[in-house]
């Protein structure tokens, strides 16, 4: 259609209308060159599908890289599927927590996506709040007790794996089989081993948050009630009402100072020091009384508390200290030339605890008689189920995970042996049901005393997605997906990703290109200031560069980091929020802390002198970067 002048407005012309900000759209997201074939990685349901796109690209996706800051191997992708169904089966179903399901899951070149499923409407909230006090009341009331049982169900899901057997398939059954038992056969029994295995990290999950949802409800009832009587209050005050508790992720530090005074007690301080490797300890200390003793106290140590992933725990390929003594045997080193220095390695406990029992009663006492029951009896309940929050993560993270891990290494190496693939950790390139097609072909060809096809169908699989996963860990994947969003209100996102309005928005200005380059904003997620020089870590295998007085920048840290803690003077995160571990390890061991900067890792370069301000959530860059070992 067209116009005459005189039907033309008389008005300046408007122009296009501005584009909406957003982010991209998941069914626009380019494959990275060399990672072409990358969906046959996953499963049909970790993906985003056709048929769902007018769904799918109207919500928005947050990337889950506080627990899953990598590309996903294809067989360790049974952890994204087991903890976001442990969670949102527990928020849906078994306790019917009033405001919030669970989380829909998708993989995007094969890192994780998620998004809310929306929430209850008022009334459905209303009639789930009955469900949710018989239900949660129950476990409230009688949590010491119901706790100890979990734990008695965890370690038992842990030892059933590490128990688990791995049929050899020997040439003939034995022959007690045939004269006495007439049981199922070897081959039979690799079947349903490996179904075991399965249903035991199927169901941990299930257990991993059986009280951790709870725990942070408990948190968030405490934390709404604090910001309703004191608006002003910040998310860290509130924490350090909670601290001062023992949990059970700084045991394993705890341990590792224990080994450095008896190191010294002993007097074979100086051969630990030396020491690099466990053959290299082993050599050292065996010719001596006193050092047999000191071997015979790390391996006391080692079981269960060195059963602690380098990593997230989520990942097969961050092997444990159980598994590489390097880390823990240079932690001990460290701790030896600090009580030399004069530390007494004691960490800080009884400080905090004074701290947070005066910062307690500064707020008592703003408050009005007829408030303190309330406020009493919601602290109580915080600092119960606090620990929990983070003991949890030791149990099924790093001490099942790292035996569930070595379990599958187990059936590899049977696998391998018949001639499936070249190496153990090539399993970890199938997905669970693919392995269970090679466990079948070997369960038949070894009945029928022939060989496996495996050799001429696996290898070259495998190959091709060691090059799609080469590529797709070269591909910088954006912070989130679809549409900015309304809203950002749900406590949980905000405490323990540190997803916030402020961050959406600090997402898009680094997307359009107006990201400031000197100063980083975050969650102030410990107090303190720290100034140094920033050592960048990206992975777990690159610790052992932190040098004594460096600023550690990673994209988020493991509890198991927490002796590099001693080596350190502040921590940075890209992800996280008040509540993730890397605040929560540095409020402990009084290291200024900013996390959830978004930005950390590739803003900051290491050398570079910055300034942590874990008061104000900020850091700043001071100086280029200079030349560092």
């Amino acid at each position: 259609m067209t116009t005459t002048d005189g039907e033309r407005s008389q008005g300046p012309p408007s122009g296009p209308p501005a584009p909406e900000r957003g982010f991209p759209d998941p069914y626009e997201i380019a494959t990275p060159d060399g990672a072409e074939g990358w969906e046959e990685m996953y499963a049909y349901h970790n993906r985003f599908l056709d048929g769902r796109r007018a769904e799918d690209s109207a919500k928005t996706w947050f990337r889950n890289s506080l627990h899953y800051p990598e590309v996903s191997y294809p067989f360790d992708q049974l952890t994204v599927d087991g903890a976001f169904t442990g969670t949102g089966v527990t928020n849906t179903r078994v306790f019917a927590l009033p405001p919030a399901k669970g989380l829909d899951v998708r993989i995007v070149n094969g890192y994780t996506y998620m998004s809310t499923i929306p929430s209850p409407d008022a009334a459905e909230q209303a009639r789930r709040a009955e469900e949710f006090g018989r239900r949660a009341g129950h476990y409230f009331r009688n949590w010491d007790t119901l706790y100890t049982e979990w734990e008695s169900r965890v370690t038992d899901a842990i030892r059933a794996v590490r128990d688990l057997k791995v049929p050899p398939l020997s040439e003939f059954e034995p022959i007690e089989r045939v004269l006495e038992e007439r049981g199922p056969t070897q081959g039979n029994e690799l079947l349903a081993a490996y179904h075991r295995l399965l249903e035991h990290g199927d169901r941990i999950w299930t257990l991993h948050s059986e009280f951790l949802n709870l725990g942070y409800a408990a948190y968030l009832q405490f934390l709404t009630l604090c910001k309703d009587h004191f608006p002003e209050i910040d998310d860290q005050t509130i924490s350090r009402m909670v601290s001062g508790i023992d949990v059970l992720l700084f045991r394993p530090d705890d341990e590792l100072r224990a080994l450095a005074r008896k190191a010294e007690a002993l007097s074979v301080g100086d051969v630990v020091r030396a020491a690099s490797t466990e053959e290299e300890l082993v050599t050292g200390l065996s010719g001596s009384g006193a050092g047999l003793q000191w071997l015979a106290a790390l391996e006391e140590s080692k079981d269960p508390w060195f059963n602690f992933s380098y990593g997230s725990g989520m990942y097969h390929s961050h092997r444990s200290w159980i598994d590489d003594l390097t880390l823990p045997i240079r932690a001990i080193g460290d701790y030896i030339d600090r009580l030399r220095g004069g530390d007494d390695l004691v960490r800080p406990i009884k400080k905090l605890q004074a701290e947070r029992d005066a910062v307690v009663e500064q707020y008592r006492s703003l408050l009005d008689e007829e408030d303190l029951p309330g406020f009493d009896e919601a602290l109580g309940l915080a600092r119960t189920v606090y620990p929990y929050v983070e003991n949890h993560n030791f149990y099924v993270e790093h001490w099942f995970l790292t035996n569930f891990w070595n379990k599958v290494r187990e059936f590899s190496a049977l696998l391998r042996k018949w001639g499936l693939w070249e190496d153990v950790e090539d399993i970890f390139f199938l997905r669970r049901a693919e392995v269970e097609e090679a466990i079948v072909d070997l369960q038949m060809s070894w009945g029928a005393g022939g060989g496996p096809q495996g050799g001429y169908h696996w290898p070259e699989i495998i190959a091709r997605r060691k090059e799609i996963y080469a590529a797709l860990s070269a591909w910088n994947p954006p912070p989130a997906l679809g549409p900015v969003p309304e809203r950002v209100d749900e406590p949980l996102t905000i405490m323990l990703w540190g997803i916030t309005p402020e961050t959406v928005e600090r997402w898009l200005a680094a997307q359009d290109g107006d990201a400031n380059g000197t100063t980083l904003t975050g969650f102030a997620g410990s107090p303190g200031i720290a100034e140094g020089r920033a050592r960048v870590v990206l992975r777990p295998d690159e610790l052992d560069t932190v040098q004594d007085g460096e600023i550690l920048v990673a994209p988020v840290t493991s509890p198991s980091w927490t002796p590099v803690f001693g080596r350190i003077r502040g921590a940075v995160s890209d992800i996280g929020g008040i509540m993730c571990h890397a605040a929560i390890v540095s409020r402990e061991y009084e290291l200024p802390a900013v996390v959830g900067t978004g930005f950390g890792t590739t803003a900051i370069t290491t050398g570079q002198l910055i300034r942590v301000d874990g008061n104000t959530g900020t850091v700043t860059v001071l100086e280029e970067t200079v030349e560092v070992p």
